[in-house]
C-alpha cells in the first residue's frame, strides 16, 4: 500500500527524482533502497521569502511496484433517442452540462451563436489585424465560449474538492495534461484549449447529442408561465427554427447582452448585480519574476530554470471599495474582447508555457448598486448601460477602431498624458490617451490610490515601462438572472434554468463548469422520473 508524505524542498530539488526519494526515505524513516517509485500528487510554490520553497505531496511506493493501470473512463451513454434538454451556449457551463446530461441518459441539444473552433480563428484574426468585430464570433462567443481563448486558469475557491477534481478529470480525459491534477493553481494554456474543446464536442456528438453552431437565440415561447421552445435564427441561411425540449439551460455567458435585453423586453425577471471594471496593466515578465522571486533582473534566468513565469495578486481597499488584480496572465497577451464594433474591451490570456515577454493583469474596482444611481432609469440593465458607456469611451479614445487607449502607469498615477508608450502585447495597437481623465472619476481615483498603495509594498511594480490599457470591463455579468435555490429554476418561468457566468452564478472556467454539472443533474432527475 503506497504511503503519502509531505515535504518541502528547493526548486532545483523538486526537479530531481533522486532527491525526492532521499527526502521521502528520511521522512518515512526507511532506507532509500526500499523505495521503488515516487509520484508527485500535489505541488505548490511558496515564494513569500527570498529562499523559495516547493511544497510537495508524494505518493511513495515502498517495497512494491507501482501498478500501471488505465484511468477509468467516464461512462457516457447513447442518448440519441432519449428525452432532450436545450442548452443555449457552448461555453464551459454549457459543455459540462451537456456531458453530465449524457452520463445521466438525457440528450443535450446545444445552440451556439458562434462558430466552431477552427472557423472562429478567422474572426479572431480579423479582429486583431483588421479591427473587424463579428458580433457572434469573437473572443467571447463561439465554441468553448470565452474560456477557449483565455489563459485556461482552472483554480477556484468555490465548490467541494471532489467536484473540482471531477471537472479537472474531465479535462484530462479530453487531452489536458495530468499536471492540472497536481498543481495548486493549474492552467491549460490558450494554445492547448481549442483541441480539448474539439474532443469534448466529439464526445457529445458521438453519444447522440446535437450541436448547432451559427444559431442565435432570438426569442422564447412561453405559455402559462412555462417555457415551451427556443426560437433561434440560423445565421448562415437567415432562417428561423424552433427547438423544443423538456427544459432549457441558459448558459450564454456574461457578454450576451442581447439576452438580457430580450428578458427585459419580455418582462422576465432579471436583476442588476455588483461587478467590477478597470484597466489591464502590463509589465515586462522579467520585472515581475524579479519582484516575486526576490532576485535581480540578471538573476531571473537562473531562477526560472526550475520555476514558472511568476504571477501576482493584490487587493487594496480605497474609500470602501475593493481595488484588486483580476485574471493575471504571466507570460501572456492582452487581447481585444469587444462583442460590438463601437466598443473597446480588453482581457488577457497565456499559452501553456507562459513564455511571452510580458505579464498582464486586470486591475479593477468593485462597482456596487450604489454606484449605479445615475443609471437607475434603466432598471436591471443599469450596470450594463454603465459598461457600455465606458467601453464606448475607450473606442472613441483609441481612434474609433480596436486600437486601445493606453498610458504609462506612472503618468496615470501622476495625472499626466504619456508622450510615448512602451511596447505592449496588444496586437491591434495602442494610442496614448489621458485615462486618468477619461475613466469615470470614482474608478480613476480608486485605481490611482490602489496602485500607489501596492507600490509602497512592491516598489518595483511602479516601473517606468509599466503601461495600462483600457478597458477591463467584462470581469463578470452586471446582471443576474434569478433562480430558486433548491430547484435552480427561474422563479417566474418554469423549465428555464439560468446557469454559469451569464446568470451570475460563476466566475471562471471551473466554477462555470461545476454550475453546468449541478444544473444538469437536477434537470436529469426531474425529467427521467416523470
Amino acid at each position: 500500500m503506497p504511503k503519502e508524505v509531505q515535504i518541502t524542498v528547493a526548486p532545483d530539488e523538486a526537479a530531481d527524482p533522486e532527491v525526492l526519494k532521499w527526502k521521502a526515505s528520511e521522512k518515512l524513516g526507511i532506507g532509500i533502497k526500499n523505495i521503488n517509485e515516487i509520484q508527485v500528487i500535489k505541488r505548490s510554490i511558496d515564494a513569500r521569502n527570498k529562499h523559495i520553497k516547493i511544497n510537495l505531496t508524494l505518493k511513495v511506493y515502498v517495497d512494491e511496484e507501482k501498478i500501471s493501470k488505465e484511468v477509468e473512463k467516464t461512462n457516457y451513454k447513447n442518448v440519441s433517442e432519449k428525452k432532450s434538454v436545450i442548452i443555449i451556449g457552448a461555453g464551459p457551463a454549457g459543455l459540462f452540462a451537456a456531458l453530465e446530461l449524457i452520463k445521466e441518459g438525457v440528450k443535450p441539444v446545444i445552440i451556439e451563436r458562434g462558430k466552431d473552433v477552427r472557423d472562429r480563428r478567422r474572426d479572431l484574426a480579423a479582429l486583431n489585424k483588421e479591427h473587424i468585430v463579428n458580433p457572434n464570433s469573437n473572443y467571447c462567443f463561439g465554441e468553448g465560449g470565452a474560456g477557449t481563448y483565455s489563459d485556461g486558469k482552472l483554480y477556484t475557491r468555490s465548490g467541494k474538492k471532489s467536484d473540482i477534481e471531477a471537472i479537472l478529470k474531465t479535462f484530462v480525459e479530453h487531452g489536458a495534461s495530468e499536471e492540472i491534477m497536481v498543481d495548486a493553481h493549474p492552467h491549460i494554456g490558450t494554445n492547448k484549449l481549442p483541441d480539448i474543446i474539439v474532443k469534448m464536442r466529439e464526445t457529445i456528438l458521438n453519444h447522440g447529442g446535437e450541436i448547432h453552431f451559427n444559431t442565435l437565440l432570438v426569442d422564447l415561447d412561453i405559455k402559462n408561465e412555462t417555457i415551451s421552445s427556443a426560437i433561434c435564427k440560423d445565421l448562415i441561411s437567415d432562417t428561423t427554427k424552433e427547438f423544443n425540449g423538456d427544459a432549457i439551460i441558459l448558459a450564454t455567458g456574461h457578454s450576451a447582452r442581447d439576452i438580457f435585453e430580450l428578458f427585459h423586453k419580455k418582462n422576465i425577471l432579471i436583476e442588476a448585480k455588483p461587478f467590477a471594471m478597470g484597466v489591464r496593466v502590463e509589465h515586462p515578465q522579467d520585472l515581475i519574476d524579479s519582484m516575486q522571486y526576490h532576485c535581480s533582473i540578471k538573476e531571473v534566468e537562473t531562477q526560472r530554470k526550475h520555476l514558472p513565469a511568476a504571477p501576482y495578486t493584490w487587493v487594496e481597499q480605497v474609500k470602501d471599495r475593493g481595488v484588486y488584480s483580476f485574471c493575471m496572465c504571466p507570460g501572456g497577451i492582452i487581447a481585444p474582447c469587444a462583442t460590438q464594433q463601437e466598443e473597446v474591451v480588453t482581457n488577457g490570456w497565456s499559452p501553456s508555457k507562459r513564455n511571452n515577454p510580458f505579464a498582464n493583469s486586470g486591475i479593477v474596482v468593485s462597482i456596487t448598486l450604489e454606484d449605479l444611481e445615475k443609471y437607475k432609469e434603466h432598471g436591471p440593465l443599469a450596470g450594463l448601460r454603465y459598461q457600455q458607456e465606458v467601453e464606448r469611451m475607450a473606442w472613441e479614445a483609441g481612434g474609433k477602431t480596436q486600437t486601445a487607449p493606453a498610458q504609462r502607469l506612472l503618468d496615470f498615477i501622476n495625472g499626466k498624458t504619456s508622450f510615448d508608450l512602451p511596447p505592449t502585447s496588444y496586437q491591434p495597437g495602442v494610442k496614448s490617451a489621458p485615462l486618468h481623465e477619461l475613466l469615470p472619476k470614482d474608478i480613476s481615483m480608486r485605481l490611482r490610490e490602489g496602485f500607489k498603495a501596492y507600490g509602497i509594498k512592491k516598489k518595483d511594480y511602479l516601473h517606468k515601462d509599466a503601461v495600462i490599457v483600457g478597458v477591463e470591463s467584462r470581469t463578470s455579468s452586471p446582471v443576474r438572472i434569478p433562480r430558486d435555490k433548491e430547484t435552480l429554476e427561474h422563479p417566474q418561468v418554469k423549465n428555464l434554468y439560468p446557469c454559469g457566468e451569464g446568470g451570475g452564478y460563476a466566475g471562471g472556467i471551473v466554477s462555470a463548469a461545476m454550475d453546468g454539472v449541478r444544473v444538469a443533474k437536477i434537470i436529469a432527475v426531474k425529467i427521467t422520473t416523470k
